[in-house]
């Protein structure tokens, strides 16, 4: 598709419009309902990653966190030393926050007793909904909560697991962003999927 036609298409008023990959994830993955564990995963710790930041910032360094965290292998994550955090905290690719990349192997922690307890992240999401997203139909971008009373409960229970950077806020970015809710305004391109 040119780019004149992409940008001719009506997508949710968040979107920059120049940045290709912001484009490609609004169209192609944000409400898309997701099922693959590694992404459900990465974009758990991106979601966390993003805290006090642009998602478009986090978005941009997606490659680079691949990268540096081991294609979001978990098992691996999990087994970092501090040698491994000192390299992480070297690497202008990612967010050179020691509390975010501390929660990011924790989380991988906690993501493997979870996976051993329930199966892992994908069976525990969309228990939460009976395994159907939730299909928001907003008018705009103003009428789109922060969180809701599933973010919270969802939130609530990442934190008794032992997740970190996971406030209700960020949970139901989350659930955004990997399809549990789709939230395209109702003049989007993408609403009606």
């Amino acid at each position: 598709m040119n780019q004149s036609l992409k940008q001719s298409l009506n997508r949710c008023g968040w979107v920059n419009l120049n940045n290709p990959l912001y484009v490609h994830y609004h169209d192609h993955e944000w409400g898309v309902p997701c099922h693959d564990e590694t992404r459900l995963f990465e974009m758990l710790n991106l979601e966390g990653a993003q805290a006090g930041l642009s998602w478009e910032t986090v978005l941009n360094k997606r490659e680079s966190y691949r990268a540096a965290f081991d294609q979001w292998d978990a098992e691996k994550i999990a087994r970092y030393d501090e040698r491994k955090v000192a390299q992480l905290l070297a690497d202008p690719g990612i967010i050179r926050n020691r509390l975010k990349v501390a929660a990011t192997i924790g989380n991988a922690r906690a993501y493997l007793r979870l996976r051993e307890e329930l199966g892992g992240l994908d069976d525990y999401l969309w228990a939460h909904v009976d395994g159907q997203p939730v299909r928001n139909s907003w008018k705009s971008l103003a009428d789109c909560p922060a969180k809701t009373p599933l973010s919270d409960a969802i939130s609530k229970d990442l934190a008794r697991r032992g997740f970190k950077f996971v406030g209700s806020t960020i949970i139901y970015a989350y659930l955004q962003g990997i399809g549990l809710i789709n939230d395209h305004v109702q003049d989007c391109h993408c609403h009606g999927r």
